[in-house]
C-alpha cells in the first residue's frame, strides 16, 4: 500500500472544507417557491414557477439552498437589457458549482423582470449566472433562453442597480479572484446580501 503524505491529506481536507458544504444537491424543487433578495438596493421577491422551466428551476433553488449568492456581485449591468450575476463571492464556492445543466425548452418569453440563466452559445452551458430582465428581451426567447421566474416585488430596487461599469469586469477574474478582485477594482458594484427561500 503506498503512503499518503500528510500533506495530501491536509490539501484533501482543505478542498472538503471549502468546497464540501456547497458541492452541487440534486433536489427537486417545490413546484412553486419564492426567493427574497436581500440586496444592496433593497429587497427582491422573486418567484419561480417550476413547470417553465424544471432543470434550471431546480438548480436555482439548490444554489439558493446552500447560501451560494450571498455576497455576489451584480457584475454585468447593461441599461435597458439586464442585470447579471451568478458568481460567488468566494471563487472556490464558484468552481465547486461550475457544472452545466441541460436547457429547459422555452415556455415563458423574457419580458420586463425575468429571471433567466446566462448561457454560452453552445447548448446546455447554463450554470450558476442567471440575469433579471430591465425590458421585453423576448428576441432572447429563440436563444434558447428559459425564463424560470419573475421579480414579485422590488423591481425598482433591480432599475437601481448600479451600471457604472457596463461590462468591464472580467469573468475570468471574478472565477479565479472573486470578491477580493471587485472590491479593489470595481467598489461601486451592487451586490446581493443574502438570498433565501421564502418559508
Amino acid at each position: 500500500m503506498k503512503k499518503i503524505s500528510l500533506l495530501a491529506i491536509a490539501a484533501c481536507l482543505l478542498i472538503a472544507c471549502s468546497a464540501g458544504a456547497q458541492k452541487p444537491s440534486g433536489e427537486k424543487a417545490p413546484e412553486t417557491f419564492k426567493v427574497n433578495l436581500d440586496t444592496s438596493r433593497g429587497p427582491v421577491v422573486i418567484e419561480v414557477l417550476r413547470v417553465d422551466a424544471p432543470i434550471g428551476a431546480d438548480r436555482f433553488y439548490n444554489l439558493v439552498k446552500a447560501k451560494y449568492f450571498d455576497g455576489a456581485r451584480f457584475f454585468r449591468v447593461v441599461p435597458g437589457f439586464m442585470a447579471q450575476f451568478g458568481l460567488a463571492a468566494d471563487p472556490a464556492v464558484t468552481k465547486a458549482w461550475d457544472t452545466p445543466i441541460q436547457d429547459d425548452p422555452v415556455r415563458a418569453s423574457n419580458v420586463r423582470g425575468t429571471v433567466t440563466f446566462a448561457a454560452t452559445g453552445s447548448p446546455n452551458s447554463r450554470s450558476t449566472q442567471l440575469f433579471i430582465n430591465f425590458a421585453d428581451n423576448s428576441r432572447l426567447d429563440s436563444q434558447r433562453f428559459a425564463p424560470i421566474g419573475r421579480v414579485m416585488s422590488g423591481m425598482e430596487n433591480v432599475d437601481q442597480i448600479y451600471s457604472g461599469y457596463g461590462e468591464n469586469p472580467d469573468q475570468e477574474q471574478i472565477e479565479a479572484q472573486g470578491n477580493a478582485y471587485l472590491e479593489k477594482a470595481f467598489p461601486n458594484l451592487d451586490y446581493i446580501k443574502t438570498a433565501r427561500i421564502v418559508q
